[in-house]
């Protein structure tokens, strides 16, 4: 394989997920900085600002920058880089002004979105929401630079950009949270319209390094330009308007997750304060609880199943365009690493829910419990996603959109009378029933329409409940004996018990022949595998 396709793919990989680690870990230094007391305020205000912002990026982007990073690799195979260049250069006064746009509603909006969050000061979100309407200008831009090079096969500055541009927001995060806190001595509040500026300055540190790059290949881009054929390019504005239609699916897809934790967001505190009559204190609790703290875990989950269903789009999109047979089987194997991913990754984090509530947040049984309901939740978000991208790879994005907001209308449903009944518990049920139905209609209609035989799955869904069965058994059996007090308690623990669990489900893969199935060897094995045991 091409080395530079090798080395994009390493940095892309490698950034999205070192990204999404750190956006974990910081909080650790972060929420110690702020005290136990301000914890849940700080949880609450700052995810009542980022629920917002990352849906507004999804509508100001729309699917945009991957649109014109097909187009501008078309340009550059037909050798008509100048009109790629040129498509580039307009695509981003586009992006650019719906930036403008986007950051213009959401700073307006901002004390109606305020006032309908589980937060105790409606000022204070309102505040923290508009510090990043900068952000919303911004980052719309960026993304058509980073599509740029994508376009032109060259995906390192896209990783590393986004390590750039995390490494240099959670930096600014605990500098400025140190100094507001420690030195100046401010309310925790200050702190957090400082920390969720970060996503700004990140932002800005990411373009300066694509500016950089962009120099630094000016002479390779200016080679390629007086090679290539003269600049015939027409119909731009039909073209774009063509890609924003087009891409309207695939944002409403990729927006799934957002808008339904935006819901909660909007309709958990109706429900808490006019109609089962709790505090706003309490409300603010119960919200940082069930889904302000959750949501940073599960992220890192759901981004695994968005992992696995990319590395079989490629495989997909070309089966279907040549009418090849063997979709199904595609399928099959799509679904049977998703679970021998996914399953095992959620049955270790649910077994150490407490010790990793502890850990990153602190330690609260109540926490605990949601924590573990939500990474239960996240096998439904992930099925979801995977089954939506499953559905789009065969060209049927329209009903891959239908049936997310199919999902959504479920949960708007569900959602007032199954919080007034369970509370948090009865938001995370919502979405999970919301998100069942997406996953069960997606994947039913690959099966009718490709005849995938899901029998296939058995041995890895089997496996799967019995690993499950023993290790939230292990767990509780363990935490009625000891249960940690301290964070490096938790640490330690939470890591010799999950080490223990893997080690564990290697054993089961191997010896059942489900690696071998899937992998067609067996995972682990050469690293036992010695002359004096055979």
């Amino acid at each position: 394989m091409n080395k530079k396709i090798m080395s994009g793919s390493f940095w892309l990989s490698f950034g999205s997920i070192f990204s999404r680690m750190l956006g974990v870990l910081y909080l650790i230094p972060w929420l110690y900085m702020i005290g136990v007391d301000h914890q849940s305020g700080a949880q609450a205000l700052n995810n009542s600002s980022y629920q917002p912002y990352a849906l507004f990026i999804s509508l100001a982007t729309a699917g945009f920058p991957s649109a014109v990073a097909r187009r501008i690799a078309m340009y550059n195979g037909q050798n008509k880089f100048l009109n790629a260049k040129r498509f580039t250069k307009l695509g981003f006064w586009v992006m650019l002004a719906s930036g403008v746009v986007s950051g213009i509603v959401l700073y307006l909006i901002a004390p109606i979105i305020a006032k309908n969050s589980p937060v105790v000061s409606v000022k204070a979100a309102t505040t923290s929401i508009r510090v990043l309407v900068p952000a919303i200008v911004i980052i719309p831009s960026m993304s058509i630079t980073r599509g740029w090079f994508q376009g032109n096969q060259d995906l390192k500055p896209y990783g590393v950009s986004q390590l750039w541009e995390q490494f240099i927001r959670v930096i600014f995060i605990l500098v400025s949270t140190y100094i507001i806190i420690n030195v100046f001595h401010k309310s925790f509040v200050i702190a957090v319209y400082y920390s969720v500026f970060g996503a700004v300055v990140g932002a800005i540190a990411s373009y300066i390094y694509l500016g950089l790059y962009y120099k630094k290949q000016s002479s390779q881009y200016a080679a390629m330009a007086a090679k290539s054929l003269p600049d015939d390019l027409s119909g731009v504005k039909k073209t774009l308007l063509t890609i924003v239609y087009e891409s309207i699916p695939f944002v409403i897809v990729g927006s799934g997750i957002t808008i339904t934790q935006l819901i909660d967001q909007l309709f958990f505190k109706q429900v808490m304060q006019n109609m089962l009559h709790k505090s706003a204190e309490f409300t603010q609790y119960i919200y940082t609880l069930f889904s302000a703290n959750p949501t940073k875990v599960t992220t890192v989950v759901v981004s695994l199943a968005i992992s696995v269903a990319e590395t079989t789009l490629p495989l997909l999109a070309q089966s279907k365009s040549a009418h090849k047979n063997n979709i199904g089987e595609l399928v099959v194997q799509n679904l049977n690493l998703l679970l021998f991913a996914l399953l095992p990754a959620i049955t270790i984090l649910s077994a150490l829910s407490y010790e990793i509530n502890g850990v990153i947040f602190n330690f609260d049984l109540l926490g605990g419990d949601y924590l573990f309901w939500n990474i239960i939740q996240s096998l439904a978000l992930g099925m979801a996603i995977n089954g939506l991208t499953l559905l789009q790879a065969l060209h049927y994005s329209k009903k891959a959109m239908y049936y997310l907001i199919s999902g959504i209308l479920i949960k708007l449903v569900l959602q007032v009378p199954l919080v007034y009944w369970l509370q948090g518990f009865g938001a995370i049920l919502a979405t999970t029933v919301a998100f069942g139905l997406v996953s069960f209609l997606s994947i039913w209609q690959i099966c009718r329409d490709f005849h995938v035989k899901l029998r296939n799955l058995g041995l890895t869904l089997g496996l799967n409940i019995v690993f499950f069965a023993v290790m939230v058994l292990a767990s509780t059996g363990l935490n009625r004996i000891y249960l940690p007090t301290s964070k490096i308690e938790a640490l330690i623990a939470g890591m010799i018990f999950g080490l223990i669990g893997l080690v564990l489900y290697l054993f089961f893969v191997n010896e059942t022949g489900l690696s071998q199935r899937v992998f067609n060897k067996k995972i682990g094995y050469k690293y036992f595998r010695y002359k004096h045991f055979e």
